[in-house]
């Protein structure tokens, strides 16, 4: 071998003796008034450190302030040292301790066996781990363990901690309308007071809705607070917001999982702190309970749907040709002073004739009104020649009944399939002790999570589609059987009656002041209807087109008529 061989390899060896390029990388995980301080502090330290080593130069310190370290998603200073130590652009990283670098055990080995492929290592100070050491990485997973379980147990003291101000009627969350929120407590704020004030009295004491009240908030230039615009559904909020009469609930969401921080609401999982009269109110407690009476009186829960349904047949089924809104019910005053309902698209409702917004959006609508009376006699004119096609539709439901009965049920077992669910979920849970103890790599461990959470979820999805398939059938047959008992009490002569109208409407749709569409729920015929403008009135006289014998899910029943609509 030449001389020049050999002083090339010594040349290379004094290139290797150059000093190291350092990173340092701190987190200040704490919410309180000394975090800045505390953050200084950490990148003097750093700086100190790496000056008083002779081989070592400092490259940059990354630092976040503020975010917690279960989670590397949200840390960007985190994430662009990994990327820059990936690029060469420095050689060493060094951290005070596991707990700063990452609180999640995967991510630690993941990020330090990442970077050990690009020749860079991670010095743990307080931990006194050198991530190119023989025996770094067992020790890492061990203390990297210990973080996340004390990360956990530091979570559980703060949970515990706040629930305990909680109690003790210090205020967690942000300031809202008519209330300024500082150092725990409440404060009225006059000018969004007016506001609150102007809301409930547009709502009990004039009687309008949701939709009138964000409408007119919009056209008198009140700015919404925290939000682009006034919706009824922030008007319903604050309508609701109990904090109005002085009352104060905590908890309203939670966060189940330590690591990923993630919040969802509180549906009753774990326990409100519930405090009365907490604070000074803005509306009387009287005010507030008769404004929420009034909601439920409106209220769309189930039971209340039914009620509601009852009462207006209509409801929710009458639907806009123009822009696809829903109807909803309006009084209207005669000339004589007599009342009447009448029914109106709710988006000319809410924003009235077709504008451009303050945001330069289209809005409003010329969907038509109808009058209640009008859409019933619409309906008394269909179920009218349903008695006339009485025994073929009749015939043609028992052939429905009787093949939704004689479907085929079988298929795999629920239970069987429950099992290699359980299967499924043990296999991804062994995962992270396969990677840990070095048996797959990263690659193998993030394909094979992903082929048994597609799996989970394929599984998941036909027990769904199994339990689903029952129910839908089951509810087929009742519904089936109901407009079979309907259509049975009708041939025997039944009145014409609301109830019956809801249970066979699916929706009426208006087009324009000609032309009015009407789909009957789950009828296999299709039937079309003019009606001509008669000499006593728009809805005389009934022409029947030809029916046909479509065996369609939804049937349609289009009725065409004139002039029965007023203008809006």
């Amino acid at each position: 071998m030449s001389t020049n061989k050999y002083e090339t390899l010594n040349q290379e060896r004094k290139i290797q003796k150059m000093k190291k390029k350092v990173a340092a990388y701190c987190r200040v995980s704490t919410d309180n008034e000394d975090q800045a301080n505390s953050f200084e502090s950490q990148q003097r330290y750093f700086r100190q450190y790496i000056e008083r080593n002779p081989d070592w130069e400092l490259y940059e310190i990354f630092a976040d302030e503020g975010i917690s370290g279960t989670n590397t998603k949200k840390r960007k200073e985190f994430n662009s040292m990994i990327e820059c130590a990936k690029n060469g652009d420095f050689d060493l990283i060094i951290t005070k301790e596991i707990s700063r670098f990452a609180r999640n055990t995967l991510d630690s080995i993941f990020y330090t066996r990442d970077l050990k492929k690009h020749g860079v290592g991670v010095i743990f100070l307080n931990d006194n781990i050198n991530t190119l050491d023989g025996d770094a990485e067992l020790r890492l997973a061990i203390m990297s363990s210990i973080a996340q379980e004390e990360s956990r147990k530091t979570s559980e003291r703060v949970k515990w901690g706040q629930k305990r101000q909680m109690e003790q009627g210090v205020v967690f969350g942000r300031s809202m309308l008519g209330y300024d929120v500082k150092d725990g407590k409440m404060t009225i704020n006059e000018e969004g007071a007016k506001i609150v004030h102007l809301i409930f009295h547009k709502f009990v004491d004039e009687g309008k809705g949701t939709h009138v009240i964000a409408r007119e908030l919009r056209e008198e230039g009140i700015e919404p607070m925290r939000v682009k615009e006034w919706q009824n559904t922030v008007i319903l909020r604050i309508i609701r917001n109990e904090k109005y009469c002085g009352d104060l609930v905590q908890k309203k969401t939670f966060t189940p999982d330590f690591l990923s921080h993630e919040k969802k609401y509180n549906r009753g999982q774990e326990e409100f702190v519930i405090i009365k009269d907490h604070h000074e109110p803005i509306i009387s407690r009287e005010l507030f309970d008769k404004a929420n009476r009034i909601l439920d009186a409106k209220s769309l829960s189930q039971e209340g749907k039914a009620k509601h349904s009852n009462r207006y047949p209509f409801s929710g089924k009458i639907k806009c040709g123009c822009c696809g809104s829903s109807y909803v019910a309006r009084y209207k005053t005669r000339k004589d002073g007599s009342r009447y309902k009448a029914w109106r698209c709710g988006e000319a409702a809410k924003y009235g004739r077709p504008h451009i917004d303050k945001a330069g959006n289209q809005v409003g609508c010329t969907g038509l009104s109808i009058r209640n009376e009008d859409a019933t006699h619409i309906m008394y004119l269909v179920c009218k020649q349903l008695t006339i096609d009485r025994q073929k539709i009749a015939d043609n439901l028992i052939k429905m009944i009787h093949k939704v009965i004689s479907m085929d049920m079988t298929g795999a077992d629920t239970n069987t399939l429950e099992d290699k669910i359980e299967a499924a979920q043990k296999k991804r849970t062994d995962l992270i002790d396969l990677y840990t103890s070095g048996d797959i790599d990263r690659n193998e461990f993030t394909a094979l999570r992903a082929k048994y959470d597609a799996e989970i979820d394929s599984l998941k999805s036909m027990v769904e589609s199994i339990e689903n398939q029952q129910i839908v059938i089951a509810k087929q047959k009742e519904l089936m059987e109901d407009i079979k008992n309907a259509i049975d009490e009708l041939i025997n002569g039944i009145q014409y009656e609301d109830e019956y109208y809801t249970q066979i409407l699916d929706k009426m749709v208006i087009n324009d002041k000609n032309h009015i569409d009407v789909y009957l729920k789950m009828l296999p015929h299709k039937w079309s209807f003019t009606v001509a403008k008669g000499v006593t009135g728009a809805l005389e006289t009934l022409k029947k087109a030809e029916a046909s014998e479509n065996s369609i899910s939804e049937a349609s029943l289009p009725i065409s008529v004139s002039n029965p609509l007023t203008s809006p």
